[in-house]
């Protein structure tokens, strides 16, 4: 296993770099070959490559993971792959190539992989914009989904995780000469600090509410102009759909304070949550099989950050996240996999797949 991560690890795989996700694909399509005895479908969208296998009859469970890293080329340069004191080191190894390693040796250990589907995407890292669509199609046809995401601390399962939506809130005025007439303007930046006042009282102030954001802001041409247009981007992270239901319409219900201004939002991407209510059978499920390997409790926790995970929840499969690796330091430098923990997660993850063939249906 730790060989494996070797080779996965030394095959940088940005996500803005399709041709080097696409090498990468290779990798890890070699790697699924020699130990399922499959080869994939590669499926190219809109440039970026994904890996898809699917075996026997009866669609019973999805195994989501993907392959690009947030790490440019030339990384391991500077954060070499290596093994130490039982840690492994290298960028992308925990967040997730560790997870894919799990995964396949994970079904290598099983007699029959009926019923099985394993996705394996390359622009995850970018909040799938070409996977979104297929990532949902699979999870539709499936009781369950089980994603390889690294774990959460100590190796606790990922049991829910905040939606994601991005907004742009553009401000129309109206320009005018600063010094000789500015009167017979409509001053979009004063307009947008009104907005962006409204848009952090929307905050839910707490740990379980939502979060607003307002990150880059733009506004104006000269010094000496009323400006005309301003901007705001807006972070939105919500732990609920009834959260994000709530700040989705009070954003597009917001109104121009200044006579003459006008308020255009647009929408950009995003991610529903992944509620604890679609884990918690698998999550019920988890801990007994780990019970039955001597393995002391998993854990279940609540993270800030999206997956692939959210997507399929988000069509109504039940989901379970962070079954991959133990480690830590994703997207940093120190990012790190406790290789100890490898082949344990990987006999849980075959005994859920276990499981699941058999389960009549995972409540949804």
């Amino acid at each position: 296993m730790v060989a494996d991560l070797g080779s996965l690890v030394g095959c940088e795989s940005p996500s803005s770099d399709l041709t080097a996700v696409a090498r990468g694909a290779d990798v890890v399509a070699e790697l699924g070959c020699r130990l399922t005895g499959a080869a994939p479908e590669r499926l190219i969208l809109d440039g970026c490559t994904h890996l898809r296998w699917s075996f026997g009859e009866g669609d019973r469970v999805l195994l989501l993971g993907h392959q690009d890293t947030v790490w440019p080329i030339g990384s391991l340069a500077d954060h070499p792959w290596r093994v130490q004191d039982g840690v492994a080191y290298g960028p992308g190894c925990f967040d997730m190539k560790a997870g894919l390693v799990q995964l396949f040796h994970a079904l290598a250990s099983l007699s029959s992989l009926d019923g099985v589907t394993v996705l394996i995407t390359g622009d995850e890292e970018l909040g799938a914009p070409t996977s979104r669509r297929l990532i949902e199609e699979e999870s539709r046809r499936v009781a369950a989904a089980l994603v390889l995401e690294g774990s959460a601390d100590g190796g606790a399962l990922k049991t829910s995780r905040n939606g994601i939506a991005q907004y742009e809130l553009r401000v129309h005025g109206r320009a005018a000469h600063a010094g000789l007439e500015p009167w017979n303007g409509v001053n979009a930046s004063v307009e947008l600090a009104h907005q962006i006042l409204a848009l952090t009282a929307l905050d839910g102030g707490s740990a379980g509410g939502a979060t607003v954001t307002p990150t880059v802001v733009a506004g104006g041409t000269t010094m000496n102009t009323v400006p005309a247009e301003a901007s705001v981007r807006v972070d939105v992270r919500v732990p609920t759909g009834a959260e994000a239901r709530r700040v989705d319409t009070a954003i597009h219900a917001l109104a121009p304070r200044l006579p003459g201004a006008r308020l255009e939002v647009m929408s950009g991407p995003s991610h529903p949550p992944l509620e604890a209510a679609a884990s918690a059978e698998l999550y019920r499920l988890a801990e007994e099989l780990a019970a039955a390997h001597g393995m002391p409790p998993l854990g279940g926790a609540h993270v800030g950050g999206a997956s692939d995970g959210n997507i399929a929840a988000g069509v109504g499969t039940p989901t379970l996240d962070g079954l991959g690796a133990v480690g830590g330091g994703a997207h940093a430098p120190g990012e790190h996999v406790r290789v100890a923990e490898m082949p344990l997660r990987a006999a849980l993850l075959a005994d859920l797949v276990v499981r699941l063939q058999k389960e009549r249906s995972v409540q949804r």
